[in-house]
């Protein structure tokens, strides 16, 4: 039916103003990028643009990657310094119908996505585009009824699209954490028989312009439904390149102590290696600062690693005293409480639950409800317009916690048959290093009723 002319008018007006609303929404809640620092509290003011300057990013069009997650790591690891970085320029001015990113676990490919936000919404990329949608996998596993598109929008959007009809308007949607999608299997095969509704939704989107970032393996897997688009680009993440891990330490680590962090970088092949991940640079400059001695095995493995986290927010945000690990881990009441926080984290890694409610942790830990004050800090509590939700403060920290469980509490077949802990299958065998001075120690003996699996001792060396 043709348009009269006061109709094409009020369609416009009304297009300018779901434009203005989104960038208006954009520009307030991502204008302050919050550092990705064990548990900051407060948000703080990031200058995104020249934040991305030092982040490596590179074409992984022809990147060849295993699906198991302990390999991502390692390939990550011997091939981070081999590529040839792509600008941002480069990247996102010249317009792509369909962009994939990869990357490993805390390398910043939601603050790139959220920095593509700001830029859209400052009139920077995407010039042509008329809206632009981000959505989070791990939001959309909570409504898995949602059957279109449209539907879904007035749902996460509902006080700025008003029942719009997205097929109408030029619309590019950002995809965040595929390999986060409950039902990641479903979408990627279409011979399988799907239930769930949302799936469809989610297939929807291949329609119109979209940006679908996730870990390597995911991407890699969903290459194969992207392959009819021509105008395509891959590409991954690989961190701060040298510059950008200086520049990290001049502005956020005190005077007295650059020169330690900068030493220990230099003389620990993993944390050089780490540090070009945001997520483990800013955990190590945080630990290294706060601590009167750094032990040189404090980063000598990946696990190492790991559990100097782990122990440091525990620490520091949870039991909060200046005592020292050992003199923690004499208390059983804090091994108790380790062994119930790292079962939460697995009960719910091997579900796929991401985000969760507590009806969710309550199913197999009735002691929740009394206790729940206890464990934020590990745990955070999101409040929303549509209600409140439960997430790991970092999801490495949850992969970690699902190990340590996994460790104390789980056969070795146990380990091995459960496909969702292929992730943290060098972790779990890390945990078997028999170094009595590293922190590990004190996580491999939580539980009374079960010891350390002798198995995985013949692996340890590897990780």
């Amino acid at each position: 039916m043709t348009m009269t002319l006061i109709e094409i008018v009020l369609f416009y007006l009304d297009l300018s103003r779901l434009s203005a609303e989104l960038k208006k929404f954009y520009l307030k809640h991502y204008g302050k990028i919050g550092e990705l620092q064990p548990l900051l509290k407060a948000s703080a003011n990031v200058d995104l643009i020249q934040k991305f300057v030092d982040l490596c990013v590179v074409n992984a069009a022809n990147a060849q990657v295993d699906a198991v997650f302990s390999v991502e790591r390692k390939d990550f690891l011997e091939k981070q310094m081999n590529y040839t970085p792509i600008p941002y320029s480069e990247i996102f001015t010249k317009e792509k119908s369909v962009i994939l990113i990869s990357g490993i676990a805390g390398i910043g490919k939601t603050w790139l996505l959220r920095k593509c936000l700001l830029d859209w919404s400052n009139g920077l990329i995407w010039k042509n585009v008329e809206l632009v949608f981000y959505l989070e996998c791990r939001r959309l596993n909570q409504h898995q009824n949602i059957s279109n598109i449209n539907e879904l929008l007035n749902v996460f959007y509902k006080d700025i699209v008003n029942d719009i009809n997205i097929s109408n308007h030029t619309a590019l949607f950002i995809i965040d954490g595929l390999d986060e999608f409950k039902y990641m299997n479903e979408l990627l095969n279409s011979s399988l028989t799907c239930n769930y509704p949302i799936v469809n939704a989610l297939k929807e989107v291949q329609k119109y312009k979209h940006v679908i970032a996730g870990r390597v393996y995911a991407i890699d897997q969903y290459q194969s439904l992207s392959a009819k688009h021509s105008n395509k680009l891959t590409i991954q993440i690989m961190g701060f390149n040298e510059n950008g891990i200086n520049n990290y330490v001049e502005n956020h680590v005190v005077e007295e102590k650059k020169e330690v962090v900068k030493t220990t970088l230099k003389e620990s092949p993993i944390a050089k290696a780490m540090a070009s991940v945001p997520f483990y640079l800013s955990s190590m400059c945080k630990i290294i600062s706060d601590s009167k001695k750094i032990d040189s095995n404090s980063f000598l493995t990946m696990t190492d690693l790991y559990g100097n986290i782990f122990l440091y927010f525990l620490r520091e945000h949870i039991i909060k005293n200046n005592k020292l690990v050992y003199e923690i881990m004499e208390d059983s009441s804090n091994k108790k409480y380790i062994l119930n926080i790292c079962k939460i984290a697995y009960k719910l890694f091997v579900e796929n639950k991401i985000i969760f409610s507590k009806e969710d942790i309550q199913a197999f830990y009735s002691d929740f409800d009394k206790n729940e004050g206890n464990y934020f800090g590990f745990i955070e509590k999101i409040e929303t317009d549509l209600g409140c939700y439960y997430q790991f403060a970092h999801l490495t920290i949850m992969e970690f916690c699902a190990s340590v469980y996994a460790y104390n509490c789980l056969s070795n077949k146990e380990v091995m048959a459960n496909k969702r802990l292929k992730s943290c299958l060098s972790m779990i065998c890390g945990l078997a290093n028999k170094n009595q001075n590293s922190l590990i120690k004190f996580l491999v003996n939580l539980n009374p009723l079960n010891e350390s699996l002798p198995w995985l001792s013949s692996f340890s060396k590897s990780f």
